[in-house]
């Protein structure tokens, strides 16, 4: 999966198999880490040597799956499909400090504040937290979903982990009693895909899910303040209600002052602005739209408020945004990113290879069955049928004489 991120003066991506970190401000060499040249797990090369040459059940592509920057930018780790956590030292020198194994393929990650811990989500609906400060020792089970894990981050305070499933729930559990629950924010009607602390509103929570929808959340209650449907925003609505559904956020950033949001679906072309505004009675309200002639990979915001932005086109694969009189536009001359698209060319073939990876949310879309129409369309026919057999009784009741009206005109007769 093609990520994009900011740690201090290096944009980091992630592409296929590779992390890749480039020096927006001075000519370094760019730091690349091949996941699939590093050390491979102990247990699955004694499984692999033990099996009939088929592959083994623990092996992995080695594809990136997801990367965290630490709040002080100075650590970074990585997952990927091999089940590895690879944890980095950028400054002064990039470095990896460790290569640990986790139980099942992880979905999202984060660092605690104090930059001491590591939490690792996985596809079973587990969170494990390993050690920053002892890099070499293995993760311990913190709790557990019912269902797949899909996004976890960590409240600014340190006191609340915040976990989001396939199941549309987010949960809001305390950090250090993981079993007691502070709330749920519940409203979405699919899977939630994206969870994100807004910078400078650190009571706030923001969701996307692949319902379309974004919510803005009083996370420690479980109060919904706003929610927009993205779907809404489309001037030109689709007539196919497959791909109307199938319209999943996959990015939500803030830009450092909290006052800008960018969200990001995937497979559409449009990154859509909101504004926070605390003081507001509106806390969450759309700002613009941003429509590209390709459909981007990943949105981030760098510290001085401008949007970057990975798309899958060879002639621009980064473009830069500024906010000027209230609209974002697009910087054509910037130092910056000149020299890390040029640093970047190089690389464009890994970029082109994870650029044709298919939908990442298109499985995870529950398939309904709709078995109450039909229970009640055969239950109308059963009281149909009913029905008629009634008439159809009293209509032939109603051609025959009562046996004393019989039996009192044979007495007139006789008479």
């Amino acid at each position: 999966m093609t990520m994009m991120g900011f740690c201090g003066a290096w944009l980091i991506l992630s592409c296929d198999k590779k992390l890749m970190a480039f020096h927006r401000k001075e000519s370094r060499e760019p730091f690349v880490f091949d996941c699939s040249c590093s050390e491979k797990n102990p247990k699955s090369l004694k499984k692999d040597n033990s099996s009939d040459g088929g592959p083994s059940e623990e092996t992995g592509s080695d594809k990136v799956i997801s990367f965290v920057v630490s709040p002080s930018e100075k650590l970074v780790a990585l997952t990927d499909d091999s089940k590895r956590l690879i944890l980095f030292e950028c400054e002064p020198l990039w470095c990896c400090i460790s290569i640990r194994w986790v139980v099942r393929r992880c979905t999202s990650l984060v660092f605690n504040p104090a930059e001491d811990e590591l939490l690792v989500a996985d596809k079973s609906g587990d969170v494990y937290s390993f050690s920053v400060v002892e890099p070499q020792r293995e993760g311990e089970l913190k709790m557990g979903h019912l269902s797949m894990l899909l996004a976890v981050t960590m409240s600014p305070d340190d006191n609340y982990i915040i976990t989001a499933d396939l199941d549309e729930k987010i949960r809001v559990s305390h950090h250090r009693s993981p079993y007691n629950i502070q709330s749920f924010c519940l409203g979405h009607h699919q899977f939630v895909s994206a969870l994100q602390i807004p910078s400078n509103h650190s009571h706030w929570l923001l969701s996307g899910s692949g319902d379309g929808t974004v919510k803005l959340w009083d996370y420690k209650s479980g109060c919904c303040l706003q929610s927009w449907d993205l779907r809404l925003f489309d001037e030109n609505p689709s007539s196919d209600p497959d791909k109307e559904k199938n319209m999943a956020v996959c990015r939500l950033t803030s830009s450092y002052d909290g006052c800008h949001v960018a969200v990001l679906c995937e497979r559409v072309s449009t990154v859509y602005f909101f504004t926070l505004n605390q003081e507001s009675e509106k806390k969450l309200v759309p700002h613009s739209r941003l429509h590209l002639p390709h459909c981007p990979l990943d949105v981030n915001f760098d510290m001085k408020g401008r949007l970057w932005l990975l798309s899958d086109s060879s002639d621009a694969p980064l473009e830069m945004y500024t906010l000027r009189q209230n609209s974002w536009e697009c910087e054509t001359e910037n130092f910056e990113l000149s020299r890390v698209t040029e640093a970047l060319r190089p690389h464009w073939d890994t970029m082109e290879a994870s650029t044709r990876a298919n939908n990442h949310f298109e499985h995870l879309y529950k398939v309904s069955f709709d078995n109450v129409s039909v229970y009640l369309q055969k239950k109308q026919q059963r009281l149909d049928e009913q029905q008629l057999k009634r008439t159809k009784s009293q209509k032939a009741n109603g051609n025959k004489r009562p046996k004393k009206e019989l039996s009192s005109a044979k007495i007139q007769s006789s008479a």
